[in-house]
């Protein structure tokens, strides 16, 4: 065999076993590591202050909401006199507030209330959890708070009533479709603003 042949054998066996150990190191390195997924990430919401106001609009109740939100009469078909919408519209967030005077009749309230926990129960198709609380406000009114988990169209809902002249439900809606688990921020800082809302209510005689 030439010399030139045997440096042209010696250079390929070099080659090969370099390729060789570098297969198998790469090997070792991905067999010998835990692979940990990275968790997956949200866009980064930048909340503004928790900071009110009074309602000014004339209607049969009154409250403190948002300085970052705004008032606008609900224009659906179905609205009723005193319906508003109180809009965040930085948040692309949107409560529902709808009114009905009772007129003293216990047998209207308990329709209102079915019905308030009917709207509430239709969203049991996609939530894994709905919690209830029934809480005083601090003017004697009985409220209750319904929290939804999963994917649902409304995160947080309540009604408020003080049983003889006053019904008000309320409900937390976005206007995304983004995923709950990237606006839980954003839910929890709205829900923080409806609890206020619903400490600061307070009925006047007019309907």
């Amino acid at each position: 065999m030439s010399q030139a042949k045997k440096n042209t054998t010696t250079k390929l066996a070099k080659l090969k076993l370099f390729l060789w150990f570098g297969l198998a190191a790469s090997v070792v390195a991905c067999g010998g590591a835990d692979y940990t997924p990275k968790p997956k990430g949200y866009n980064r919401i930048d909340l503004p202050s928790q900071t009110y106001q009074p309602l000014q609009e004339q209607h049969p109740y009154v409250f403190e909401y948002s300085e970052h939100a705004k008032i606008r009469p609900d224009s659906s078909g179905i609205a009723q006199p005193h319906w508003i919408n109180v809009i965040y519209p930085k948040l692309g967030a949107n409560v529902q507030i709808t009114y009905i005077g009772l007129d003293n009749s216990e047998e209207k309230l308990n329709d209102l209330i079915e019905d308030a926990r009917k709207l509430t129960a239709k969203h049991q198709i996609k939530a894994y959890a709905i919690e209830e609380a029934e809480v005083r406000t601090p003017n004697g009114d009985v409220a209750s708070v319904f929290e939804l988990e999963g994917e649902v169209p409304s995160q947080f809902q309540f009604y408020v009533t003080d049983s003889t002249e006053h019904f008000l439900r309320g409900a937390l809606y976005f206007r995304t479709a983004t995923q709950n688990d990237s606006l839980a921020p954003v839910i929890e800082f709205v829900k923080k603003d409806i609890i206020h809302m619903l400490n600061t209510l307070d009925w006047k005689n007019q309907q």
